[in-house]
C-alpha cells in the first residue's frame, strides 16, 4: 500500500477541486495513482466539478438568518443568474448562512470544513458543482452576536443588509431598506475609512487646482468637498429616503432608536466579470482547427 502524503492530497485537490477527505479516500483506493484517483473522483462527484472550479463566480445571492440576537449575512456566488434561482443552490445557501450564525466559523475555509448532511460543507458544495455544472463558492459573511436586536432586509436576492439596533424594530427595518437604496459606506462621518477620504481628497485637490484660485481659497474648496463627501456616505447624515425633510439620524432620534452597526453585501461587488468575445472565440477555434489539419 502506497503512503498517501499531504502533498499528494493537495495536488489532487488542486486538479479536481474535490474536498480534502474525498481526495485522500480516492488516493487510498487508487493506491497512490494520481490519474486513477482523479478518475475515481470524477465518477463520485461528476466530471464537471474540476472544470468548473476555475471559472469566475460573479453571480449568486445574499442570504440572511436571525435567531434572537444572533444572526448572519452571507454571499454565495455562482456563474450565472439562472443557477442563482436553482432550488438546490438556494437550499445550500440557506443551510450555510444558518451554520455561520450557529457555529461562528472564523472564515470561509472554516465554514467549508463544518459538518453538513453527514459530510462537510465543502463536500456538499463539490457534489452540487458536479450536479449543476457551475462553480459555486461562499464568498464572504458577517456574523452578529450580542445583546442588541437584529433586522435584515433583502432587495431581491442581490442586495442584503443586516442592522444591529436598540429601539423600534420598524424604524430599524426602514433604515435597512434605506441602506440598500443609498449604500452608505459607514455609520457616521468618523467611521468613514481613511483610504476612502484620501482618494476623495486627491480628486478634490486636482479639481480645485484647475480653478486658478489662490491657495487659501483652494484649501477651503478642498475641505468643503471633503465635508460634503463625508455627509453623503455616512448613514446618519444621509437624507432619509422615506422623508427628504430629515436625516436618518433625526428619524432615529424621533423613534428613540439607535443603530449600533450594519453590514451590506451586493452580489458580485468587486468581482471582475469575464466578458466573452464570441467572435474572437470562434476565430480561435477556426485557427486551431486549421493548424490541426495543416
Amino acid at each position: 500500500m502506497a503512503a498517501i502524503t499531504a502533498a499528494m492530497v493537495g495536488d489532487l485537490r488542486a486538479k479536481t477541486d474535490a474536498p480534502m477527505m474525498e481526495c485522500k479516500k480516492a488516493l487510498t483506493e487508487a493506491d497512490g495513482d494520481m490519474a486513477r484517483a482523479e478518475e475515481i473522483l470524477r465518477v463520485k462527484l461528476g466530471s464537471k466539478a474540476g472544470k468548473a472550479a476555475s471559472r469566475v463566480t460573479a453571480e449568486g445571492i445574499v442570504a440572511s438568518f436571525i435567531d434572537g440576537t444572533n444572526g448572519a449575512l452571507l454571499e454565495v456566488n455562482c456563474e450565472t443568474d439562472f443557477v442563482s434561482k436553482n432550488d438546490d443552490f438556494l437550499a445550500f445557501t440557506k443551510e450555510c448562512v444558518k451554520l455561520v450564525s450557529e457555529k461562528n466559523p472564523a472564515d470561509v475555509a472554516a465554514l467549508l470544513a463544518l459538518p453538513m448532511g453527514g459530510s462537510t460543507v465543502d463536500t456538499v458544495r463539490s457534489a452540487l458543482i458536479g450536479k449543476i455544472g457551475e462553480n459555486i463558492m461562499p464568498r464572504r459573511f458577517k456574523r452578529f452576536a450580542g445583546s442588541s436586536k437584529l433586522v435584515s432586509y433583502l432587495h431581491g436576492t442581490r442586495i442584503g443588509v443586516m442592522v444591529e439596533f436598540e429601539g423600534d424594530e420598524t424604524a430599524a427595518k426602514d433604515v435597512a431598506m434605506h441602506i440598500a437604496a443609498m449604500k452608505p459606506v459607514a455609520l457616521s462621518t468618523a467611521d468613514v475609512p481613511a483610504e476612502s477620504i484620501a482618494i476623495e481628497r486627491s480628486v478634490a485637490v486636482q479639481k480645485a487646482a484647475e480653478s486658478g484660485k489662490p491657495p487659501e481659497i483652494v484649501e477651503k474648496m478642498v475641505e468643503g468637498s471633503i465635508q460634503k463627501y463625508l455627509k453623503e456616505v455616512s448613514l446618519l447624515n444621509q437624507t432619509f429616503v422615506k422623508n427628504d425633510k430629515q436625516t436618518v439620524e433625526q428619524m432615529l432620534k424621533a423613534a428613540n432608536t439607535t443603530i449600533k452597526s450594519f453590514t451590506m453585501f451586493v452580489v458580485g461587488e468587486g468581482i471582475e466579470k469575464r466578458q466573452d468575445d464570441f467572435a474572437a472565440e470562434v476565430a480561435a477555434q477556426v485557427a486551431a482547427a486549421s493548424k490541426a489539419t495543416a
